[in-house]
This record gives C-alpha cells, structure tokens and sequence, in this order.
C-alpha cells in the first residue's frame, strides 16, 4: 500500500516525529491537531471557543491539502482537558460540519502538548492512492 505525507504551511508544523497527515488506503489521518496559529506557531488565546476555531481551520487546510473536506470525515478524536468545557468545544466543532456527523469520541485527559485545552484528530474517506 502507497504511503502519501500530506504536508502544508496553512497548518501547524509538526512538533516531532509525526506527519500531519497520512494519506494511505483510501483514508486521510489527519493528525492531532492544538490551537497553534501557523504562521507564527504561538498558541491562540481568548478561550476555548478561539482555541477550538483555531484548531478546526489547521484540520481544514490539512484535510484541503489532502483533497478532502469535512464531508468527508468519518472518524473524530476530541482530547480536552476539563469536560466542563465540551458544550462549548461540541458547538464550535459541530460549526464545521452540516449534515452525515462523523463517528466520534471525546476524552477528557490531564495534560496535553504545550498544555493546550483542546485536541483534535481525524480520519477522512479519500480517493484510492
């Protein structure tokens, strides 16, 4: 199976040994994604509501450097870090989406890279490699 590293200035660069993205079978895994701005690599302040906008738009330039879009997206991996702020994360996320929601889970964790809020992964359907 052909293994495609999706890779884009429009989103974070990666903070290790990681893509952004894996294209491979016929899926997009889009890497965990935190509230980091691209262009400067600073965290983006202002609460969880602008954290969680922040990290939805990095998904978004991964996935379109992909060939994909949110439509496309199966599979959702929400890590935060206090689960009193999921009615907020819930209504920014589901902001990106229209109809068909992907499966998904949320977990609440103690810590996060850079201390970050919010973490998000996904996996999207794609064209055969």
């Amino acid at each position: 199976m052909k293994k495609n590293i999706i890779q884009t200035a429009n989103a974070p660069a990666a903070i290790g040994p990681y893509s952004q993205a894996v294209k491979a079978g016929g899926f997009v895994f889009v890497s965990g994604q935190i509230p980091l701005h691209p262009a400067s690599g600073e965290l983006v302040a202002g609460g969880i509501e602008e954290e969680t906008h922040r990290v939805m738009k990095n998904i978004e330039a991964v996935l379109q450097e992909a060939g994909v879009g949110f439509e496309q997206v199966v599979k959702a991996t929400l890590f935060i870090r206090n689960m009193n702020d999921f009615a907020k994360i819930n209504l920014v996320y589901g902001s990106y989406f229209t109809a068909n929601f992907p499966a998904r889970e949320t977990v609440e964790v103690s810590r996060l890279p850079k201390d970050v809020n919010v973490e998000i992964s996904v996996i999207a359907v794609a064209a055969a490699n």
